[in-house]
């Protein structure tokens, strides 16, 4: 893996594990058309689909070394949601267990073509829609480890918004540069005609930034996502370059 690391890689499947379980719970709790807030016009239901699905696309970029033509993004018919997610995620993790984090895997993040960079891309997908699910319920939210959220932080800025938002075609309508700090960690994203860009970077270099967002790793996160709403994290300097930066994250994101 070329990007930086925060946690340990085994680590991803670990959270996994626990996380889907955490998931399945909650679905458990409320009707499959409980409607969720944080990903509107979703039900718990479809969140599951959701996940599911994100599971078989990550199995079709591994075997089939390219972004998958076609998957099965629906349960047949008689099976359940829950048991369309859990089928996904044994084939998935069939691969995973079975090869080191380091080695190659096709990806669509140039900066991370490597089985680690599924680890991560499916423990943080699952922690993500654990938590919409969770709150849609009304069920008690589990915590986020912190140095799993710093490391949701770095994915989401480096690979979301570094990345993401490229693919898409999509980039800042004038230069700016927000920096992000928690956890004793600091990042810069910066976006302009043609560009969006993100990396982890030094306190010094966060100074210079036009605006500053920071807060708990796990708020930071959860904002970053689009979770939390502004008042849950503190923002310094120029509000208009972390306006802008907010409205391309939420594209990035969808």
């Amino acid at each position: 893996m070329s990007r930086q690391v925060f946690i340990d890689p085994g680590r991803y499947l670990e959270t996994l594990g626990i996380e889907v379980e955490l998931l399945v719970d909650a679905s458990r709790a409320a009707s499959a058309s409980t409607p969720v807030p944080a990903c509107p016009g979703f039900t718990v239901g479809e969140v599951l689909r959701h996940v599911g699905g994100s599971y078989r696309v990550a199995w079709h970029w591994i075997t089939e070394g390219r972004a998958p033509r076609s998957w099965q993004q629906d349960p047949v018919p008689g099976q359940s949601t829950e048991d369309y997610l859990r089928t996904g995620l044994a084939d998935l993790l069939a691969e995973l267990t079975t090869h080191e984090a380091g080695e190659y895997a096709a990806s669509w993040w140039p900066a991370d073509r490597s089985y680690g960079f599924w680890c991560r891309r499916a423990a943080h997908e699952t922690t993500v829609h654990r938590f919409d699910v969770q709150e849609a319920v009304d069920a008690r939210i589990s915590e986020i480890a912190e140095d799993f959220a710093i490391d949701g932080v770095d994915e989401v800025l480096s690979a979301w918004f570094g990345q993401r938002l490229a693919l898409l075609g999509v980039s800042g309508t004038a230069n700016w540069s927000v920096a992000v700090r928690t956890g004793g960690h600091h990042w810069i994203a910066r976006a302009g005609p043609g560009y969006t860009e993100a990396w982890p970077c030094s306190a010094e270099e966060a100074a210079r930034a036009d605006g500053l967002v920071s807060g708990s790793p796990a708020l930071v996160y959860l904002w970053l996502w689009g979770r939390r709403s502004h008042p849950w994290v503190s923002w310094e300097r120029d509000d208009n370059a972390i306006a802008q930066f907010w409205a391309l994250m939420r594209l990035a994101t969808r």
